[in-house]
């Protein structure tokens, strides 16, 4: 590798990645001086990667930018025990097919981020290996390396111990480890990133080489993704904000970091996008109006590194259209209704409830007393106020909700 590129140790510290090292001085020196091999897990519990993945995938384009090749670890495996990290309750067992299927799924959305042509990166699955392991081998090749008491220390598993910690979920950490091993053995790979929340099962990892090959091997932790109050972005009164654009449209993508709060905007800057860290600095100084410049900046990057270049300018010019003249756009979100329906006459309501835009008439209620629910740019003051076939404007209407949450309702 050529020393005098900055070193992408140095890149990830910067822009704040990074949280926890086994070894910073040796981490910084491998990464400057050689190409190296380094491994993520993903969970494949459901069909599209959300929003706290994205952090992870940012890392490996990093990383492989400056010469060091990913492996794309899905835990086909391990997703059959269950991950106790962070969770009060133990998980749903999912099939063999159902774990497949989201591992497909998720290949799709990371050569977004990550190139896996000519062995650049490579994605495995850890069913692969673990699925037909002998239990009696492991145990003794594997298991004899660890002790209960220690694993019982790590913070993984310190918030299942009061309501109870099966012991297959109790195995998560023998099997994670034994996957650094394996990628160790099989392509050399020497350190495993991930989320600050999978440091107790990286340090097993580390251990269990150490043990088993006698070797040094190295584990690195980022910042999870949160608001400056501490929550974990990615969430809406939807549900989470996932990368598949079927599940999350890339117009509601966009919307979700053009809302960020202003405390948030340089962060998410920093953290996803590959704007260069002095043109961020320089945006940390603009006040007031020019803090939404800021996050449509945002909004438009993220949404070009998720969903392309071409998807991101269509839904920013949507979005532009909207703000400004309150018209309606064809990347705006959508609903039907029949249009025999507005011919007889609808309440609001009934409206509101029957295209999804509010999940019960409590809510809409509540909307539409506070004042902030607007029928093609008017306010709507009545809870008995009806809708037909006279508010339609070129055979749609649009609804907002609140200053920022526009949809357009189509009649068929």
């Amino acid at each position: 590798m050529d020393n005098a590129k900055v070193n992408v140790f140095d890149t990830l510290m910067e822009r704040g990645f990074i949280a926890q090292t086994t070894n910073q001085e040796k981490i910084r020196e491998l990464l400057g001086s050689e190409s190296v091999t380094f491994y993520i897990g993903f969970d494949p519990t459901a069909d599209s990667l959300h929003v706290g993945h994205l952090l992870q995938l940012i890392v490996m384009s990093h990383m492989q930018k400056a010469g060091h090749r990913p492996i794309a670890v899905i835990g086909g495996g391990t997703a059959m025990v269950g991950d106790p990290t962070g969770k009060t309750d133990m998980r749903r067992m999912m099939t063999r097919e159902e774990i497949q299927h989201n591992g497909n799924r998720f290949k799709e959305q990371m050569r977004n981020l990550v190139d896996f042509s000519n062995g650049r990166a490579i994605m495995v699955d850890n069913a692969d290996w673990l699925l037909n392991l002998n239990y009696i081998s492991f145990l003794r090749e594997i298991g004899v390396h660890f002790t209960v008491n220690r694993m019982l220390a790590a913070e993984c598993f310190k918030s299942r111990m009061e309501r109870g910690l099966s012991f297959i979920e109790f195995n998560y950490m023998l099997m994670q480890s034994y996957d650094f091993l394996k990628l160790y053995k099989d392509y050399n790979c020497i350190m495993q990133l991930g989320g600050d929340d999978q440091w107790s099962n990286i340090l097993g990892g580390i251990d269990l080489i150490r043990r088993v090959e006698g070797k040094e091997v190295y584990g690195m932790t980022f910042q999870l993704l949160t608001t400056s109050d501490g929550k974990k972005m990615g969430k809406t009164e939807k549900g989470a904000v996932w990368l598949d654009p079927q599940k999350t449209s890339p117009y509601d993508f966009y919307q979700y970091w053009r809302n960020v709060q202003d405390a948030d905007v340089i962060r998410c800057l920093k953290l996803l996008t590959f704007l260069p860290l002095e043109q961020i600095n320089e945006m940390e100084t603009w006040k007031d109006a020019r803090i939404n410049e800021a996050k449509k900046i945002l909004a438009y990057e993220v949404t070009a590194l998720v969903h392309g270049r071409e998807e991101a300018d269509k839904v920013h010019k949507a979005a532009e259209a909207i703000f400004s003249k309150g018209v309606a756009s064809d990347d705006m979100p959508t609903a039907t209704i029949e249009r025999s329906v507005l011919k007889e006459g609808i309440n609001i309501l009934d409206l509101l409830v029957r295209t999804g835009l509010t999940p019960s008439k409590g809510e809409g209620r509540r909307l539409i007393q506070q004042g902030g629910l607007y029928l093609n740019n008017e306010r709507v003051d009545s809870i008995d106020r009806m809708v037909s076939e006279s508010d339609l404007e070129d055979s749609g209407m649009i609804i907002r909700k609140g200053k920022k949450s526009y949809h357009k309702i189509v009649a068929e």
